[in-house]
């Protein structure tokens, strides 16, 4: 039987902009939900499309601070400049432009109704592309992300009684969700990044496992530069999976960000759609109900085919592994010279990838000796009870 997916999506995207000298390009969504239509993955049997409705407050205030949610909204209802650093407003990597509170709103919106598609509707797996924002703090704006989608849908399983695992691939560290979800063990947060050593936003180390009730329920391997395909690979195989396999969560959150692709003009790594595709393999076959969201991704054309390709992959189509023509044509003005949708495996050369290599078996052999004993140890005890 093909699953029951929901693609949440909103026309109401294109109203908003963070600028035109921003990384973040809204209209990275729009080419992705294009591109999802000329495969033939908008009419799909057992696939819906679903509106983005907008979180109520009193959801936003299970992570958020009233004050700072007031800020928002006064700072997006302004004609003028605004600026508040206290809350990390105004800043360049979190503009203050008019309805910025409105589209932060819409994000989470987005999140929580894939929530309540995999635990009320009966949906297998429901996925926002406009989710992922794993930056925002409780009181502060950062890292593009003013709201907490995730941690906000989250809180509303857990209030359900529900177990959560939470999955990140971002390049960069999942902190907003890990620091909300730091001292409970309802959560489980695994993030796979680039190293904080360098990289924003500075944490998400091997020795951040959690504290008191959720000592051992964060997960962290950071990832040093070029690391490869098969590299990221090997910490998904001999970490996430066999974690979350154990943890047996009623619930997996999944945030799929494809800035870790070797193009993106942010980051350092050296993944391609081939990891990318594998992973999203590995955790559909878990078969947990699953609410998946987007992320970064700064090179536009590899969010349209990353996302596109997640999409596919949620709904068990196999897709030709070049973009179609039409696409092509679409794409060229902008640009992007790309033709394919499908990358090949690519390894890094061979010092970065013998660095790197040291670097991931060192997160693993750490992770084994603190986090494994709480989770393979307890959950594979109860399993077998």
């Amino acid at each position: 039987m093909p699953a029951k997916t929901a693609l949440i999506y909103s026309n109401d995207f294109s109203r908003f902009s963070y600028g035109d000298d921003h990384p973040f390009k809204i209209q990275r969504f729009i080419l992705a939900r294009e591109l999802m239509g000329m495969l033939g993955l908008t009419e799909l049997p057992g696939a819906c499309i679903h509106d983005c409705p907008r979180a109520d407050e009193a959801s936003l205030l299970t992570f958020h601070s009233p004050d700072y949610l007031q800020r928002l909204r006064e700072f997006s209802d302004s004609d003028e400049p605004r600026a508040d650093f206290r809350y990390g407003l105004g800043d360049l990597d979190n503009p203050v432009f008019k309805g910025f509170y409105d589209w932060a709103v819409l994000g989470v919106g987005g999140t929580m109704e894939a929530a309540r598609l995999v635990t009320e509707e009966g949906y297998d797996i429901a996925f926002t592309m406009a989710g992922g924002w794993h930056h925002a703090h409780r009181s502060k704006a950062s890292g593009f992300s003013y709201l907490n989608d995730a941690v906000v849908a989250i809180n509303t399983l857990v209030a359900k009684g529900l177990r959560v695992a939470y999955l990140d691939i971002d390049a960069h560290h999942g902190d907003g969700v890990q620091e909300a979800f730091y001292d409970t063990d309802q959560v489980l947060t695994v993030s796979i990044h680039e190293s904080g050593i360098y990289f924003f936003p500075g944490t998400g180390f091997e020795d951040e496992i959690g504290r008191g009730q959720g000592r051992g329920y964060s997960v962290n391997v950071p990832l040093v530069a070029h690391t490869d395909d098969a590299l990221f690979m090997k910490a998904f195989d001999e970490v996430a999976y066999p974690l979350i396999a154990a943890y047996n969560p009623d619930v997996l959150v999944t945030q799929l960000g494809v800035d870790t692709f070797r193009t993106d003009p942010l980051t350092r790594l050296e993944i391609t759609t081939h990891s990318y595709t594998y992973i999203l393999r590995k955790l559909k076959a878990l078969k947990i109900p699953w609410v998946a969201v987007g992320g970064g991704g700064y090179n536009m054309i590899n969010v349209a085919r990353g996302w596109t390709l997640a999409w596919g992959i949620m709904n068990g189509v196999e897709l030709p592994p070049k973009l179609p023509a039409q696409f092509v044509d679409m794409i060229a003005p902008m640009g992007h010279p790309n033709r394919m949708l499908l990358d090949a495996m690519h390894w890094a050369e061979e010092d970065d990838r013998n660095r790197a290599l040291d670097a991931v078996e060192r997160s693993i052999a750490a992770i084994r000796e603190t986090v494994f004993p709480v989770i393979i140890g307890n959950y594979a005890a109860a399993a077998g009870e």
